[in-house]
Formats: C-alpha cells, sequence, structure tokens
C-alpha cells in the first residue's frame, strides 16, 4: 500500500469560553478549510501547565488541525512561513502567547 507524504498543522487554543477566543477558533477553520479543502475540530480536551509559581493549573483548549498535501522535507521553508503566519495571527488577535502551533510530517495510506 503506498503512503503519501502530508504535514499535518495542529493549533492548540485555550478555551475560556470567551467570544474572541470562539471568534478566532471559527476564523481557523475556515483558512484550514478553503486553503487545505477541509479541518477538525476537537473541542473540550484537558490538560494542565506550571505556572510562574510552580503551580499546577488546569487547562482546557480546544485543538484544530489539518492535513496540507505537501512533504515537509521539500517545503520546509514555506510550511516553517505558514505556522509563523499563523501564529502572528492569533497573538494579535488574542495578544498572549498561549498558543501552541505545531507542524508534523506524516504519511496517508492511498
Amino acid at each position: 500500500m503506498p503512503l503519501l507524504e502530508r504535514v499535518r498543522v495542529e493549533v492548540y487554543l485555550p478555551d475560556p469560553h470567551l467570544a474572541e477566543y470562539e471568534k478566532l477558533l471559527q476564523s481557523l477553520a475556515e483558512e484550514f478549510t478553503y486553503a487545505f479543502g477541509g479541518c477538525s475540530i476537537v473541542r473540550g480536551l484537558e490538560g494542565s501547565y506550571l505556572s510562574i509559581g510552580g503551580m499546577v493549573m488546569p487547562d482546557r483548549i480546544n485543538l484544530l488541525y489539518a492535513d496540507i498535501p505537501t512533504a515537509l522535507t521539500t517545503n520546509f521553508t514555506v510550511v516553517a512561513g505558514y505556522a509563523g503566519e499563523l501564529k502572528r495571527a492569533a497573538m494579535e488577535v488574542l495578544a498572549e502567547e498561549t498558543i501552541l502551533i505545531t507542524v508534523e510530517q506524516i504519511h496517508h495510506a492511498v
């Protein structure tokens, strides 16, 4: 069974139940849908983080992801630039650095 290289872009967005977070999530979902043909959203994931004071803090997040029909090995600079623009746009809207964007090489079975 042949495998096709793809790039998965994931955006981890806090879920404080505020309108600006939901609006950003929907805007990114629309961007991914038009740019890559679709995306998925996983809502209500539970996590935690270590505060500056050393306390473990509960954290609810939403995960948005899409697979891009390209290979990271041949288009690293373009994909890195796109991830950087996503991060910049998210920080501009929310004015915080709690948005995590990941990029990874995956393979789809065809």
